[in-house]
């Protein structure tokens, strides 16, 4: 049986990391929107003012995924929360374990820092993300709806008066 394995990202893994990116889009039928290079993900995740870790999911020394989180917070909870933003695994993979050990090995992060959450979002066409999701315990928020502001619209209402 293979072994799988979880580490932190380094900055020598930029490449790694953005090929999963890149990977993931696809998945998800977005592959035009990935806007990042190699220098994004190198000075985004790995200077030494980043809120943003990365980790990176091997199976006998061969990455097979990652994952990408950061601590947010809860006023209502008075604490930190950690929020997934991506988890990847490469399809030949899937199916192996490696998605439940990332999302394990964040749990164990979660606990170890005290915090009161540990969130993440799911397109609602993935069916089988979701099912695995709902499979280890978590609970859909369908009360609450992502709002967000991009490109021109987050400039033009920033320079809003």
């Amino acid at each position: 049986m293979s072994k799988v394995e979880i580490r932190k990202a380094t900055i020598e893994d930029s490449s790694l990391i953005l090929g999963f990116i890149k990977e993931l889009a696809i998945y998800e039928k977005a592959e035009d929107e990935v806007l990042a290079d190699e220098s994004d993900i190198r000075t985004s995740l790995f200077n030494k003012d980043s809120t943003t870790k990365a980790l990176i999911c091997s199976i006998n020394k061969v990455p097979i995924g990652f994952a990408v989180y950061f601590f947010n917070y809860s006023t209502w909870l008075g604490r930190h929360g950690l929020y997934l933003e991506d988890l990847y695994i490469s399809p030949e993979h899937r199916g192996s374990g490696a998605g439940r050990a990332i999302l394990k090995h964040l749990a164990q992060i979660a606990v170890s820092k005290g915090c009161g959450r540990f969130e993440w979002s799911v397109l609602d066409w993935n069916e089988p993300a979701i099912q695995f999701y709902l499979a280890i315990g978590a609970k859909p928020q369908n009360e609450w709806v992502i709002y967000r502001l991009t490109g021109d619209d987050l400039e033009r209402f920033a320079d809003s008066k």
